[in-house]
């Protein structure tokens, strides 16, 4: 709590070693929050937290020397230049390979001659991720790690991530921005203003993306034919073109098309925008209730 304000309530988590995870949310949504309790950077107003089945506040410090951290605001030295923070970083941290410091600076095409406090915001969070990565922990926590990354840099973080992922390491990745969510992770927890909604798997929720599909006949069909399938929706007929959307498999539209010419069949969908904000529709109907 903050005052009267319950920051984060309820909020139940079992992250898997050796998996990414996803924690979604829109911004004030206490996604942060979650980290910095879970990090004992803050105590809560009430329970507790584990990491590497440690008491996260009873073993604080051993539980940091294991794992790296990129907080959204990273608090960084901008009087030294980028090469001098990561030295001082790494001999705090007892990290021993600097050839693994300098390859990711080169990945990332990062400047560490320059003073931090003259780079742009997307090459401090270059730094950032460096320092996340430097010592080849057993678990990186980031928040909003893709901020201000040019999209050339930003795939060049996924690649990191999931060949980190290969060599055993746990990745947790909060975020509000859901391809990057669907793309990395295995598993992906969304908050609501404190609250847990769901937490299931990425390959569970494409089972109810949504699909649009526009099907080109060799006649007018009627749109009685297709209303009643399963998870059908906005159904729309205009001369030999039908459009709809619909939820989840498209196997029934297809073999409801086939009793007719088809001539042509398109599909295009969000990934999981639209799922994401079906959970937020629905959450904000019921508490209208």
């Amino acid at each position: 709590m903050y005052g009267d304000v319950i920051a984060v309530e309820n909020v139940n988590l079992e992250v898997s070693e050796g998996e990414i995870f996803g924690y979604l949310g829109p911004n004030g949504s206490g996604k942060t929050t979650t980290i910095r309790t879970a990090l004992d950077f803050i105590r809560p107003s009430s329970g507790s937290a584990a990491i590497f089945g440690l008491d996260s506040r009873a073993h604080s410090t051993e539980i940091k020397l294991r794992l790296g951290y990129l907080p959204g605001d990273l608090p960084i030295y901008e009087k030294m230049t980028g090469r001098e923070f990561l030295t001082y970083l790494f001999n705090l941290r007892g990290a021993s390979n600097w050839d693994y410091v300098h390859g990711l600076a080169e990945r990332f095409d990062a400047d560490l001659e320059r003073l931090i406090g003259k780079l742009s915001r997307g090459n401090k969070q270059k730094i950032g991720l460096i320092q996340a990565f430097m010592n080849e922990p057993e678990l990186i926590v980031m928040d909003e790690p893709t901020s201000g990354l040019d999209p050339l840099m930003q795939q060049e973080f996924y690649s990191l991530v999931e060949e980190t992922r290969e060599r055993g390491c746990t990745v947790f990745i909060s975020s509000h921005i859901v391809p990057e969510v669907e793309r990395l992770c295995d598993r992906v927890a969304i908050l609501r203003e404190g609250t847990l909604i769901t937490l299931e798997e990425i390959r569970t929720l494409r089972e109810r993306a949504h699909h649009r599909i526009t099907l080109e006949f060799g006649e007018p069909v009627p749109i009685s034919a297709f209303s009643n399938i399963s998870g059908i929706r906005d159904v729309q007929a205009e001369g030999l073109m039908l459009r709809c959307t619909i939820v989840g498999s498209a196997d029934a539209l297809v073999k409801c098309a086939s009793q007719f010419e088809v001539l042509s069949i398109q599909s295009e969908d969000d990934g999981l925008e639209d799922v994401f904000l079906d959970f937020y529709q629905t959450e904000s109907h019921d508490l209208a209730k």
